[in-house]
């Protein structure tokens, strides 16, 4: 009779290794940054895509390196209506407050 070797014994699955968590960035959102920046300008026709980068560059935050952050945020903000366009489509262009976030910026500070 032909002898039958036993199977071999399953291998123990090796415990799922957890990823350390990236502490999160101190600071403000890069969308923080741009209502600010917008925000402070007092020109009539907006702030462009390219001075709202030279003002983050000037405030420290590595645009270059970030220039997809830079463009969803732009994006994102005027999905919100938080910005509004003056001239261009998409992230390109000018911007500036929209009307509603002024009025409810503005209270919110006379609250305090």
């Amino acid at each position: 009779m032909a002898e039958v070797a036993p199977a071999p014994a399953a291998a123990p699955a090796k415990a799922a290794k957890k990823k350390a968590a990236k502490p999160k960035k101190a600071g403000p959102s890069v969308q923080e940054l741009i209502v600010k920046t917008v925000a402070a300008s007092k020109e009539r026709s907006g702030v462009s895509a390219a001075a709202l980068k030279k003002a983050l560059a000037a405030g420290g935050y590595d645009v270059d390196k970030n220039k997809v952050r830079v463009k969803t945020a732009i994006k994102s903000l005027l999905t919100k209506g938080t910005l509004v366009h003056t001239k261009g489509t998409g992230a390109a262009g000018s911007f500036k407050m929209s009307k509603t976030s002024e009025t409810a910026r503005c209270e919110s500070v006379a609250r305090r």
